[in-house]
């Protein structure tokens, strides 16, 4: 009983939202000077428009949110953006069918770069075998009207108030509860990916949702690989620098779900002091910074090192002694601090695993063994990378049909 009575207690731990979001809006209005700017922010509801050349297609309506056009399912009521990045722009929805609020993300012109194309098809095939409280749900893929020659993918996810990059930067006061609970959360949605055999490899703030009771679920897994060693191209370039593990800043070769973990260390110490632990400009700088922190490391700690360049590279830097995290967060308590320590390891064979700190003593008031069972269903990853155009929009079309029986259905009868 200890344990539910913990998430009873952490979740009326309430982060206020509202507060969060207007201080994102101040400012962002603070920053914008120029008046067409200023006005185009302001544009912050969706409007109705007239479909392109006035087609209109059986079943959708159209919408310009932020300048772009949606094409949306009839049930899809956009509300307003609520954000935008390389990919495109997200807004909130109401489902009429349901009076379910959601997320929908428009993935403009997707199949420009054919890097991006595979990254959402990789997105999609994951999401449809997850199924956990702390992951993003895919809710829908909405079906394109023309099968060969769709430019857009719309998604549609659980709609979340804010994410933990937000959070971290405004001036919400986040108590050891808040950072426990949140941490728990991670945690216990990075056991299912792994296993699963799935690495995230991008987990930082950015990417956690959260909603005003504290609910955390784990989103973006465009850069995901399952964990078999045939599909670790371009490992120097996936996680984002500041969340980086030294394996990969390294180049190494093999790596394994360390990776994610010591991403998860990297954002408990962002936590813990409302910023970045290691904000590094570029790769070799990024090392400097965490050899400063974790000091200078012996010849045994950097073994794991498979080239001789990089290891080269880690003998040169002036000796450090490191500094000691509880100097770093004194208001933290010993055992998120023994945590942090044992997450923050420079070789990845002496660093946590996830399971081994879900039951470590900062996660004993909620954690208990029988509560994440198994991925029951293998997801399999692997993807050709030199796939073509219209190979990959017909792999994207097959995965929509998983979300649409009835087109199935209607295909099968119109043949």
């Amino acid at each position: 009983m200890l344990i539910r009575k913990e998430f009873v207690r952490l979740k009326h731990t309430h982060v206020n939202a509202n507060q969060v979001f207007d201080e994102i809006q101040e400012a962002q209005d603070n920053q914008i000077q120029d008046f067409t700017l200023k006005k185009f922010t302001f544009l912050k509801m969706a409007t109705p428009v007239e479909p392109p050349r006035g087609i209109r297609s059986e079943g959708k309506h159209y919408y310009s949110i932020w300048q772009s056009l949606f094409e949306l399912d009839t049930k899809y009521v956009p509300i307003k953006p609520i954000g935008r990045g390389a990919y495109g722009i997200v807004c909130s929805s109401i489902n009429r069918e349901t009076d379910e609020k959601v997320a929908i993300k428009k993935i403009h012109n997707t199949f420009d770069n054919l890097t991006d194309a595979l990254r959402t098809l990789r997105e999609l095939k994951l999401l449809r075998h997850l199924q956990h409280e702390n992951v993003i749900a895919l809710k829908d893929v909405m079906v394109p009207m023309q099968r060969t020659s769709f430019k857009d993918v719309y998604l549609v996810y659980d709609l979340m108030d804010t994410d933990l990059h937000q959070i971290i930067k405004s001036s919400q006061s986040l108590s050891n509860d808040h950072c426990q609970y949140f941490l728990f959360q991670l945690l216990r949605g990075l056991k299912y990916l792994h296993s699963a055999n799935i690495l995230h490899r991008d987990l930082k703030p950015g990417n956690l949702l959260i909603n005003a009771n504290c609910d955390l679920k784990i989103c973006d897994f465009g850069l995901a690989r399952t964990n078999n060693g045939k599909d670790q191209f371009m490992t120097e370039y996936v996680v984002t620098r500041w969340y980086r593990a030294p394996e990969l800043l390294l180049c190494c070769e093999n790596y394994g779900t360390s990776i994610d973990v010591w991403s998860v260390g990297c954002i408990f110490a962002e936590l813990l002091g409302r910023k970045p632990l290691f904000p590094g400009t570029e790769c070799l700088n990024q090392l400097k910074l965490i050899i400063n922190i974790l000091g200078s490391q012996t010849e045994d700690a950097i073994e794991f090192i498979d080239n001789q360049k990089a290891r080269k590279y880690i003998q040169s830097l002036p000796f450090s002694s490191g500094t000691s995290f509880s100097d770093l967060y004194p208001e933290a308590q010993p055992s998120a601090i023994d945590l942090l320590e044992r997450m923050l390891v420079f070789d990845p064979s002496k660093r946590i695993s996830v399971s081994e700190a879900l039951q470590h003593p900062y996660m004993s008031a909620l954690y208990s063994s029988d509560m994440d069972p198994p991925v029951e269903v293998p997801v399999d990853l692997e993807i050709d990378e030199e796939l073509g155009e219209d190979v990959i929009r017909e792999m994207i079309w097959s995965e929509m049909l998983h979300y649409h029986p009835e087109v199935v259905g209607a295909n099968s009868q119109g043949n």
